[in-house]
């Protein structure tokens, strides 16, 4: 579980660019769209989960004072316990913001959505035993489920467009006669 972290932290940002790249060279914008939708989804969960921790401040776990309760700590008020630690998770909020996406993004082909989870799952239980309290990813799956829901809805939408515009094109050229 130890690589959570590290993982939680380069997946945000590799897959989306790997993603809108991969659609250019290939010519498919269904794969860049969703590139930018899940690219989307961890900047929101980003933003979001660190203004909470802005005002929270909750105090992260010590791995080196076993036995001490402070679970309970909040540093209450504008940035008094920074944006870096606290509640809730970024790493399980942004994971679990991206996994909602691509679950709303392929509804036939929930396997790949179940993968995600699997993935945001891993992440936020993986940073709850190293840097996070267990409260935090929860709050963490929850901010982020609702974030790749609301997010993978609209580029859902946006998707469908495209398709239709791309099959109403390709429908409408007229095939050239050979002279």
């Amino acid at each position: 579980m130890f690589p959570a972290a590290p993982i939680g932290g380069l997946m945000p940002l590799m897959a989306p660019v790997i993603l809108i790249l991969s659609g250019f060279i290939v010519s498919q914008p269904r794969i860049s769209l969703v590139g930018w939708a899940i690219g989307q989804a961890a900047l929101i969960g980003s933003l979001l989960s660190s203004t909470y921790k802005a005002f929270t401040g909750r105090v992260h776990p010590s791995m080196h004072e076993v036995g001490h309760d402070i679970s309970d700590l909040f540093r209450f008020g504008f940035l008094r316990g920074g944006v870096f630690w606290g509640w809730p998770s970024s790493h399980t909020t942004i994971a679990f913001a991206m996994a909602g996406t691509i679950f709303m993004l392929f509804p036939k082909q929930r396997w790949l959505g179940w993968l995600a989870i699997v993935y945001a799952i891993y992440i936020g239980l993986g940073v709850s035993m190293t840097i996070h309290w267990f409260s935090d990813f929860a709050a963490g799956a929850i901010l982020g489920s609702v974030i790749g829901t609301v997010v993978g809805r609209s580029f859902a939408l946006q998707i469908t467009s495209i398709a239709r515009h791309l099959d109403n094109f390709s429908s409408n050229e007229a095939p050239s006669s050979p002279e």
